[in-house]
């Protein structure tokens, strides 16, 4: 049974996530669909990760094991062809070893979180931003970022339902940067560890708003860090403005990216 990575981009609106949910439209769903469109099902696929409800892809990973051993780009074509309406589409498609699994063999992942600072409502970002009515500083948030680096327990932001056995994780990249975005000036946070837990990068930017917004210190992130208890966490920040923008593994799986 060949196995196949996809690469695929997806706008998180419309689905209740990743995951496949009974009665409930998801990603995973409307892709398994399209494959049993190509080859008698079932089709169960994994995913590097599985992105929560609003949550959007631009470089998540799949794969999945089929019958017929498909050349990758005319598989893609073919998925992108029965995925239609759905706001998914398979980027890139490559063979991969009947060993490698999108999940357990990435060794990073990546994440950006957007907001936008404008008090007029977004209509063409609409859904894809957190939107804000300040304007924020990003060099106080930049310095609450940096008491977040490295290996912490990170119990403060993790959502209590998370299944991971320890809170312990290492990151490394918090970068907060503002940008000029077409709808008006942005606020990004890039984030990167091997791994993270159910809602930290949610906490992390709802918590480093309320520091851009002059209501936290810097200092009160780190306070928040190490008192390891989830009541100390700052506002968890809406799902539609994160994007799971790039899974890294070992060696390269795609023909045009690194």
């Amino acid at each position: 049974m060949p196995r196949i990575a996809l690469k695929v981009e997806y706008h998180g609106k419309p689905f209740a996530g990743w995951q496949r949910q009974k009665d409930q439209l998801s990603v995973q769903g409307v892709i398994e669909a399209a494959l049993a469109k190509l080859e008698p099902g079932p089709h169960t696929i994994a995913a590097a990760g599985r992105t929560d409800t609003g949550v959007h892809g631009l470089g998540q990973v799949a794969h999945c094991d089929l019958q017929k051993d498909w050349d990758p780009f005319r598989l893609s074509e073919a998925l992108n062809y029965h995925l239609k309406p759905h706001p998914v589409a398979i980027v890139d498609a490559a063979r991969v070893a009947d060993d490698w699994h999108a999940r357990f063999s990435a060794v990073e992942r990546q994440y950006l979180f957007r907001i936008l600072m404008r008090r007029a409502p977004a209509t063409h970002d609409a859904g894809q931003v957190w939107q804000v009515s300040q304007q924020l500083d990003v060099g106080a948030m930049q310095r609450g970022a940096d008491y977040l680096l490295g290996n912490h327990d990170f119990t403060t932001f993790r959502s209590t339902i998370c299944q991971a056995a320890s809170p312990v994780k290492t990151l490394d990249e918090l970068r907060v940067e503002r940008v000029m975005g077409v709808s008006g000036p942005e606020i990004h946070f890039h984030v990167r560890a091997r791994s993270f837990l159910h809602n930290q990068v949610r906490s992390f930017v709802g918590t480093l708003e309320r520091v851009g917004a002059g209501s936290w210190s810097p200092e009160d992130v780190r306070d928040a860090l190490e008192a390891r208890d989830r009541a100390a966490c700052g506002p968890v920040c809406p799902g539609h403005g994160l994007y799971l923008a790039r899974v890294g593994y070992p060696e390269p799986v795609f023909s045009n990216t690194a």
